[in-house]
């Protein structure tokens, strides 16, 4: 599908989904963060031993990540960058966009952690955009890691 025939309410609906899922795992909301998946929502990535799916499992995976970063005593952002939504027609959408991880110990210099490429099944359910899907991809390995 052509980019012009992507609606400018669609994309910036699809943005908004991208800025709020960010704050949220970053500011703690779990279940917020988790909400923003379908109820069998799937995350998978390489930088986790098993995928994460559902509500439940998604809720749980995100506090233990904003656990950790707290025990580790450094702030972390989501950093989402160009954004690129493939194709959305109808109730679909498929979405790529890259994905910094950044932290920042108490006095100390911001670090990259990870460079990564999400790629996203989004539905949109009720009127509102949520993702079925997301797969990320780790710079750091090679192509056949990544899958």
């Amino acid at each position: 599908m052509p980019l012009d025939d992507i609606g400018t309410e669609t994309l910036l609906r699809i943005q908004r989904l991208y800025g709020a899922q960010s704050h949220l795992i970053d500011e703690g909301r779990a279940a917020e963060w988790a909400a923003t998946f379908t109820a069998d929502g799937e995350f998978r990535s390489p930088s986790y031993p098993e995928p994460v799916i559902g509500t439940r499992e998604l809720t749980a995976f995100a506090e233990r990540f904003h656990a950790g970063a707290r025990a580790s005593g450094v702030v972390t952002r989501h950093v989402v960058t160009d954004l690129f939504v493939e194709s959305a027609g109808g109730d679909r959408a498929a979405v790529r966009a890259y994905l910094q991880i950044v932290t920042t110990p108490a006095g100390g210099p911001s670090r990259l952690e990870r460079m990564t490429t999400i790629t996203d099944e989004l539905v949109r359910t009720g009127g509102r955009w949520l993702i079925r899907r997301r797969t990320v991809r780790r710079d750091d390995q090679s192509n056949e890691e990544n899958a």
